[in-house]
């Protein structure tokens, strides 16, 4: 069994092109499970994974794919987060998206796929946007 952690955002296409990359990993795997995370930076009305359209298009693509995904949402810093959930579960792998930003960018604001990188010796499969539907 491979399992992998997969840090899903608010872009759907983000979400797709995440996908799209487990789904070639399916293919050469004998079962896959995939911890689906989503991490809100606040959240005190208590919403769930399944309320972010991108998570759910992920979890239904994964599940028609025969994968097993277990959805799981907490709040904080992402970057902690997905490092601590990888951690807890054990995953083989992490898989996040990444975005494009000017170099001043990162530096300003920082950057959770740089964090994540850095913050692990698991392989992390980093994966861009979707461009076609």
């Amino acid at each position: 069994m491979y399992e992998i952690l997969v840090a899903i955002d608010d872009d759907v296409d983000g979400a797709h092109a995440q996908v799209d990359a487990i789904e070639e990993l399916v293919d050469v795997a004998d079962e896959v499970v995939v911890h689906l995370l989503h991490v809100f930076t606040d959240n005190p009305s208590g919403a769930s994974i399944m309320q972010v359209e991108a998570a759910r298009e992920a979890s239904e693509r994964l599940e028609e794919l025969g994968v097993e995904v277990r959805a799981e949402e907490t709040s904080g810093d992402p970057a902690t987060q997905v490092l601590e959930r990888a951690e807890v579960e054990d995953v083989d792998q992490i898989c996040v998206g990444g975005r494009k930003r000017s170099p001043t960018g990162k530096a300003l604001f920082g950057s959770v796929t740089q964090s994540v990188i850095l913050g692990t010796e698991r392989p992390v499969l980093v994966c861009g946007r979707r461009t076609e539907a």
